[in-house]
């Protein structure tokens, strides 16, 4: 292992939205940067011109941005390894893919797609390696003088790594221990398209990781197949001692059943699985995100940062700098983690509850403009203490406080029915009075009075205080009875009885 500084990269493709499990790998690479110390790197890795969506690279900046993940390095900031992005990178990789087939550890091959297409219809799951190689068209099987003229020719080539077969490929694994792959199920991987003069990810993966002197490669289970041919290309370059430790993570399983997480699964059970809204390029296509869905971006990383990896005790809440803390690889999983979206919203909740009131008023105020609702902020802050416990996301915040900021104008069929009595009117009339006469109008003072009015009056406590609910709510829902009016104030309570007097029968 290097002994210079821990350096990791995320190096997305800019394909599409960043799914959740991205998100992921994102973060336990930060985590694990910041707990040593070392840099957290972007790298976009777009070598694969047909599949580049406009807008992702952007996308991918600004939802690690928004979840508080900083990157050291970028494509957006340079830093001393620039150009991060594949695509400016073009002449780097040429001299290498060079440097390969002058040891004779690549080869070209100029197999057309027809060509190889009428291969695997001939030989079932056949596969370009040293078993087939002598059969197809490369500089394996033409002279020097066949091979340039086809390129003089301007014929299109690939260049593929020259795979030994029966041997093993041992890859140490610092999640799964040492792994280990005989290169015989290994294929020739293409390395090189003269087509767009442009690296695979293969290659150019592995180039950058030694220019960028990366450490550490931290990245999802699903790359695990690809782990032996980069370490025989380290090998094939020379570079064994400079090699990264790899760390491949467990998959995010779907909530329901086998399998990995998918956006079906999102779209099925109604949760986000992109960290911020986006819409297709070529589609329209809308899919949701966890900041338009209303998710706090800390709550987003705590919930995260729990899916594949324990901190060893029992603590769930953490700050990111707790996780920083906390954080270690030998603490992941090898196995996957079932998404639970219902525990995303518990943790938004959680964290809707650890923000000050005045901190919830302020992402609550965009809602009540929609609304065309203008009160004060210390009025805002004030019904934010009284209902957030009540909410997994702000914008339920209204649903839980409407009642504070208009009247009803209805009332709900079903409430009056079981709650408005015979005599419901006759008392409310009775209360009206009672509370006019109220100076000091606080919560306290107001339950005092009214209390002792209804044992004065040998009244059924939950009939009259279910129809003041009703009168005052509109529903049968709402905080402390004498808290709300105590927020309205008394001309407001006072109004709002008197129209139910009038309106319910």
């Amino acid at each position: 292992m290097m002994s210079q500084k821990v350096r990791v990269r995320f190096a997305p493709s800019p394909t599409g939205a960043l799914h959740i499990g991205g998100v992921r790998t994102a973060l336990y690479n930060y985590l694990f940067a910041k707990k040593h110390g070392g840099d957290f790197i972007l790298r976009i890795e777009d070598t694969d011109s047909q599949r580049f969506v406009p807008g992702a690279e952007e996308y991918i900046i600004e939802a690690l941005t928004w979840l508080g993940l900083k990157f050291d390095e970028g494509t957006h900031i340079g830093g001393g390894y620039a150009p991060y992005r594949q695509s400016d990178r073009k002449e780097i990789y040429k001299k290498y893919v060079d440097s390969l087939l002058e040891k004779g550890a690549a080869y070209i091959a100029f197999d057309t797609p027809e060509e190889l297409d009428a291969k695997r219809a001939a030989i079932a799951n056949f596969q370009y390696d040293a078993s087939t190689r002598g059969e197809m068209r490369n500089s394996l099987t033409l002279s020097k003088d066949e091979v340039q003229g086809l390129i003089d020719r301007g014929n299109q080539y690939v260049v593929r790594f020259k795979i030994e077969p029966n041997e093993d490929v041992l890859v140490n694994d610092i999640i799964r221990g040492e792994v280990k792959i005989n290169s015989s199920v290994l294929d020739d991987k293409v390395l090189y398209k003269s087509a767009d003069n442009l690296p695979t990810y293969h290659l150019a993966n592995i180039v950058d990781d030694h220019l960028m002197e990366i450490t550490h490669v931290i990245r999802g289970e699903e790359w695990l197949p690809s782990a032996p041919l980069h370490v025989l290309l380290y090998r094939a370059f020379g570079w064994e001692e400079t090699m990264p430790q790899f760390a491949h993570l467990p998959l995010l399983l779907k909530p329901e059943g086998n399998g990995k997480l998918s956006k079906r699964d999102g779209d099925r059970l109604g949760f986000p699985v992109f960290p911020l809204e986006w819409k297709d390029p070529k589609t329209g296509e809308i899919s949701s995100g966890y900041r338009e869905s209303g998710y706090l971006p800390e709550a987003v990383v705590n919930f995260l940062a729990l899916l594949g990896w324990n901190p060893g005790n029992d603590l769930e809440i953490m700050s990111l700098d707790e996780l920083i803390e906390l954080f270690s690889l030998e603490r992941c999983s090898k196995s996957g983690a079932k998404f639970d979206y219902e525990k995303g919203k518990w943790f938004n909740h959680q964290y809707i509850q650890k923000k000050s009131d005045a901190e919830i008023a302020k992402l609550y105020l965009p809602y009540l403009r929609e609304k065309e609702v203008d009160f004060p902020l210390d009025y805002i802050e004030t019904v934010v203490g009284l209902v957030k416990e009540r909410v997994n996301f702000v914008k339920e915040l209204w649903d839980q406080s409407f009642f504070f900021f208009e009247a009803p104008t209805s009332y709900d069929e079903k409430v009056v029915k079981k709650r408005w009595k015979e005599d419901s009117a006759a008392q409310l009339n009775e209360l009206i009075v009672v509370l006019n006469n109220i100076s000091d109008f606080s919560a306290h003072n107001q339950e005092i009075i009214v209390k002792d009015w209804i044992e004065l009056k040998e009244y059924h406590l939950g009939n009259i205080m279910n129809a003041f609910r009703l009168a005052i709510v509109g529903e049968s829902k709402g905080p402390h009875m004498f808290d709300i009016t105590a927020v309205i104030g008394k001309e407001e309570t006072i109004k709002r009885l008197e129209k139910a007097v009038h309106d319910i029968k």
